[in-house]
C-alpha cells in the first residue's frame, strides 16, 4: 500500500498533486499512477519522497510497513493519520519539533 502512504503523507504535508510531481521532477499523470497504485515508484523516487518530506528512506519504508499492519487491524482512517503524524515527528531528519508542530496544527484544522 506504497501508494495510499505517499498520497496520505502529501496530504499531511499540505502539498497539491502538482506541486509535489514538479518536486519529485515527474509529470502530474505519473504521479497520479503511483498514489491510484498503477505504478511503483523506483527507489530513485522513493529517496526524493524523503528528501521532500524531510525523514530518512530507512523511515519512510518502515512508516509502509506500519500502514500496512495497521490496515490489517482494521484501524480507523483517522487513527492511522494520527500514526503517521506520530512516526513523522519521531523520524524527522532534522528533529525540527516546531516544523512537525505546524504539521499537526495543518491536519487538525
Amino acid at each position: 500500500m506504497i501508494n495510499e502512504v505517499l498520497k496520505k503523507l502529501r496530504t499531511i504535508y499540505g502539498y497539491k498533486a502538482v506541486e509535489m510531481s514538479q518536486l519529485l521532477g515527474i509529470s502530474p499523470s505519473y504521479l497520479s499512477e503511483i498514489e491510484n497504485g498503477k505504478k511503483q515508484p523506483s527507489l530513485e523516487l522513493l529517496k526524493k519522497y524523503s528528501n521532500v518530506f524531510g525523514i530518512k528512506l530507512s523511515s519512510l519504508i518502515l512508516m509502509m510497513e506500519s500502514y500496512d499492519d495497521a490496515i490489517e487491524k482494521g484501524k480507523s482512517v483517522a487513527g492511522i493519520r494520527m500514526m503517521m503524524i506520530h512516526l513523522i515527528d519521531r523520524m524527522s531528519v532534522h528533529g525540527d519539533n516546531d516544523e512537525a508542530e505546524a504539521t499537526k496544527e495543518k491536519v487538525s484544522s
